[in-house]
């Protein structure tokens, strides 16, 4: 299923998930929870369709889900994460400064912009966002489809 920029797999961490959504998870994931415990939404384009690009700068921003914890972590297209000089991994329900209307946001890319939280993603390569929603309220978790889904857009011209 897919939300704006976001998709997310219905069965995964459901003992429905047929052979091939356990195969992906087992290449891709380390472990996939239950609904109502985890929900994962992963992008690998932008908002305008095109492929993220570690060597790319992107803001990403949007309100924070409906649920006990959450977060946004960027991975390298082999999903390890990248080397974060500064040790910033992710923005999480904890880190989050949220602006005057409730709305986070952050920016990836080799260059750290500035007066926003940064996640570095040094290199040339692919890019991977993965957005866990922990203890979803029970809407979301019914209806993942509703989620008011991060943007995801290119700073600058992404060559």
């Amino acid at each position: 299923m897919r939300v704006g920029a976001w998709e997310t797999s219905l069965l995964a961490g459901s003992a429905d998930a047929d052979l091939y959504t356990r195969g992906a998870i087992a290449v891709n994931a380390l472990l996939a929870l239950g609904r109502e415990e985890t929900m994962y939404f992963i992008a690998n384009k932008d908002d305008a369709g095109h492929p993220l690009r570690s060597s790319c700068s992107y803001r990403v921003e949007g309100v924070p889900p409906k649920a006990r914890w959450w977060s946004v972590t960027a991975y390298a297209d082999d999903m390890f994460l990248f080397d974060a000089p500064n040790k910033h991994y992710s923005l999480n329900g904890t880190n989050a400064r949220l602006d005057a209307n409730g709305h986070f946001a952050f920016t990836t890319g080799g260059q750290e912009q500035p007066g926003i939280h940064w996640l570095p993603t040094p290199g040339a390569r692919g890019m991977v966002l993965t957005l866990r929603v922990y203890n979803p309220e029970p809407e979301l978790q019914a209806a993942p489809a509703s989620l008011l889904p991060p943007s995801i857009k290119a700073i600058g011209v992404c060559i």
